[in-house]
């Protein structure tokens, strides 16, 4: 009996510690919230953020780098139309970009815009919430400015 209380307690210690590096995509964000629909103007909407955090964002997928905060830099509010939808970064630092789309899965990339710099695109986007971390390698943060475009090739 107690070796079953024992594997308890620490299966409670494993969620507890695994819950608290999970990004919490029903935070406010830190920086803004916006709403946009197909179409928008102007083109691209550029918001200026810090990259960074202390969350290893490879914690979310393999596929993701740097680290992140654990709430959200920016929420976009998305109206879908006929137009595809690219989420870029542009720094001085080498910054990585993690996005938890309205489907609920994690999309990220490293150096996709070129020159250190990440971009996510989204040939179909759907509407709804993208929740959008904005990374980088070390313990140093970046201002960054994070543009949104529905025209950038």
């Amino acid at each position: 009996m107690r070796s079953i209380d024992l594997a308890i307690a620490a299966m409670a210690l494993l969620v507890a510690g695994s819950t608290a590096t999970a990004q919490d995509v029903s935070a406010d964000p830190t920086f803004a919230t916006i709403n946009l629909s197909a179409g928008f103007r102007p083109d691209p909407q550029r918001l200026e953020v810090v990259s960074g955090g202390n969350v290893p964002a490879e914690n979310i997928s393999s596929d993701c780098e740097g680290y992140i905060a654990d709430v959200p830099d920016v929420r976009v509010n998305y109206t879908s139309g006929d137009y595809p939808l690219t989420f870029s970064v542009r720094a001085s630092e080498d910054t990585t970009l993690v996005i938890n789309a309205p489907d609920g899965r994690w999309y990220c990339d490293d150096d996709g815009a070129g020159d250190l710099n990440p971009l996510v695109h989204f040939t179909k986007p759907t509407s709804g919430a993208y929740d959008i971390f904005v990374g980088n390698y070390d313990d140093d943060n970046a201002d960054a400015t994070l543009s949104i475009s529905e025209t950038h090739d």
